[in-house]
């Protein structure tokens, strides 16, 4: 229910703003940006004529084939490097609007493969064929990764978690970002009782 209260939020901030392509993130590892990722495209691709892509742009600890079981190359890395085309990569999960592109072989700089202006250029055409594209990315706090991504997509969702995320690694956070592009923030791990409380 909560996704899909989030899903209504954003959906209704795309039709104020061209919104297609958006980074999910935190500030720190284990804080809930994949679970977060993956529930809320679910919830997009719930819709009709909704069709949705989830990314996985963590091309260091990525878990969205692991998640959804499939193979995790050939994927994203493999697309920018040239060595498949895109209808090659992508998944569509069975009898959902809901499109899956895993994070390919491994690199040895993931930061570079970010850089490159096929990453660019990738992430300007999907927006032409998915209503959304989320991308699931590394911490920010740790790695430079989502700060690159937040630049050249439409908005960054930063996730933090009750109880475990500190005010002082929300705040470096959101300073590292350009904080315009910051459409919000999801507090994950909140208890029942604490949603109308607090």
């Amino acid at each position: 229910e909560e996704f899909r209260t989030l899903r209504t939020r954003l959906n209704h901030l795309q039709k104020l703003n061209p919104i297609r392509t958006v980074v999910v993130t935190s500030p720190c590892p284990a804080e809930g940006k994949s679970f977060t990722s993956v529930n809320l495209a679910l919830a997009e691709a719930q819709l009709a004529g909704n069709p949705t892509l989830l990314v996985d742009f963590d091309f260091r600890r990525p878990v969205l084939h692991n998640i959804f079981q499939i193979d995790r190359s050939p994927g994203a890395t493999d697309v920018l490097l040239g060595k498949v085309p895109l209808s090659a990569a992508i998944k569509r999960v069975a009898g959902t609007n809901l499109y899956l592109l895993p994070a390919g072989g491994a690199v040895l700089n993931p930061l570079e493969m970010i850089n490159l202006e096929e990453t660019r250029a990738l992430i300007e055409q999907l927006p032409l064929v998915f209503n959304w594209v989320l991308l699931d990315s590394p911490p920010l706090l740790f790695a430079a990764d989502a700060n690159l991504l937040s630049t050249i997509t439409d908005g960054t969702i930063l996730v933090v978690r009750i109880g475990v995320t500190t005010i002082d690694s929300v705040t470096r956070a959101m300073q590292s970002l350009c904080e315009n592009n910051v459409l919000g923030i999801v507090a994950n791990g909140a208890r029942a009782g604490e949603l109308y409380s607090k």
